[in-house]
């Protein structure tokens, strides 16, 4: 035997080293999954639901807007002043390729009544009169030309003063000129992409206003008015009526049958109406129904561009008979040219004519014919739109 094997011998039978047992295995419990193993299966599950919203043509990030509860009555029995004759409105808007043509056409609709002008606030301002308030809007016309502003840019700050006037009392006549100018300059920053600044707008007032002025103004206006500060003036419904005519006809421009020069006249139809207090009688929709009419062929186009009836229309149309009356006998547009204003754009910027003047003629021509009648139906029958032959020609 070698000396190695008799070692190995020895270490085996050593007394003193104890011998091994055998170690009977643990009946381990069956351990419970770990979030790290569900990783897995949650993101299928979730890829799973996207999937499958994705086919739907939805996504769940879509916000689908629902009644609110401040829409519910709380009294049922007052519940009869609810309107729902409006329920189902056939928008004029053709479809669009950005958003729904109905949701659009219900939110203009829905700013109507949200924004409210009356021309009874004359009554909360005993030191004023109409007259001032024509004054004032005809000279912020002719600083909006001045700085080759947008009529949006005008009729803005229009609806911005009259609403204005509407929530205070006893305004005194020297403050006139420092709200209009304020109204202008707050109407700008909305709407014009690189407004005048403010210290030009205290340029035009010949030292009449400064700058701290309009600012102190500004902010009370802006607190005045909660904020609310985009209305659908009566150009801006104007343009949609002439764009909706224009898309349907597949036409370049605004009219398949009128020209700039056309679009211009009536715009400052508009102008010259709005100077006079007695249009705030009217939504700003029905005043540029009424002027798109005046300069169609038929009233069928203007019912198929606003969806109004004759018989919401015709009560502005025959009001407004005398101004397009003076002005087509008056006024002949001219197509301006301005600096750094595009020539498909020109249209689109404030123009100033002698306002003043052919509205003095237009409100006596009012106290001549007080009716004002447009339709040849007689009063107390049923209002039906005259025939393209009955109407007086176009200018």
């Amino acid at each position: 035997m070698s000396r190695r094997s008799g070692r190995n011998t020895l270490q085996v039978r050593d007394s003193n080293t104890p011998e091994p047992t055998a170690r009977v295995p643990l009946k381990r419990r069956r351990a419970e999954p770990s979030k790290k193993n569900l990783q897995p299966a949650a993101k299928k599950q979730n890829y799973e639901i996207q999937k499958c919203w994705s086919e739907d043509g939805a996504t769940p990030c879509v916000l689908i807007e629902t009644p609110h509860k401040e829409l519910e009555p709380a009294d049922q029995s007052s519940f009869k002043q609810y309107r729902f004759q409006n329920l189902f409105i056939r928008t004029p808007i053709p479809s669009l390729s950005w958003a729904s043509a109905d949701d659009v056409w219900v939110k203009m609709l829905n700013k109507e009544l949200k924004y409210v002008h009356d021309k009874s606030y004359l009554q909360r301002h005993p030191k004023l009169q109409s007259k001032m308030r024509a004054i004032l809007l005809d000279w912020l016309l002719e600083v909006s030309e001045v700085y080759s502003l947008h009529r949006q840019t005008a009729y803005l700050a229009q609806d911005y003063f009259d609403r204005f006037m509407l929530t205070q009392e006893n305004v005194n006549k020297d403050y006139l000129q420092l709200i209009g100018i304020t109204a202008l300059f707050i109407a700008s920053k909305i709407e014009e992409i690189y407004p005048p600044k403010i210290y030009e707008f205290a340029y035009v007032t010949d030292g009449a206003c400064d700058v701290w002025d309009i600012q102190r103004t500004e902010l009370h206006i802006l607190k005045a008015l909660d904020w609310k500060l985009c209305p659908e003036t009566a150009i801006s419904w104007l343009k949609l009526y002439a764009q909706v005519e224009a898309q349907k006809d597949d036409k370049n421009f605004l009219f398949p049958q009128f020209s700039q020069e056309t679009y211009i006249k009536m715009a400052q139809l508009l102008d010259l109406c709005m100077m006079d207090i007695n249009s705030l009688d009217y939504s700003y929709s029905i005043l540029a129904a009424a002027a798109f009419y005046h300069f169609s062929s038929s009233f069928d186009i203007v019912h198929k561009v606003s969806s109004l009836t004759w018989e919401s229309v015709v009560p502005c149309v025959r009001w407004m008979s005398p101004f397009m009356d003076i002005l087509r006998s008056e006024v002949q547009p001219q197509l301006k040219n301005f600096p750094k204003v595009k020539a498909d754009d020109r249209h689109n910027i404030q123009t100033h004519v002698a306002y003043l003047d052919l509205l003095r003629k237009a409100q006596e021509r009012q106290i001549d014919n007080p009716e004002c009648h447009m339709s040849p139906v007689a009063l107390g029958t049923i209002l039906t739109p005259p025939s393209s032959a009955e109407k007086p020609a176009n200018p």
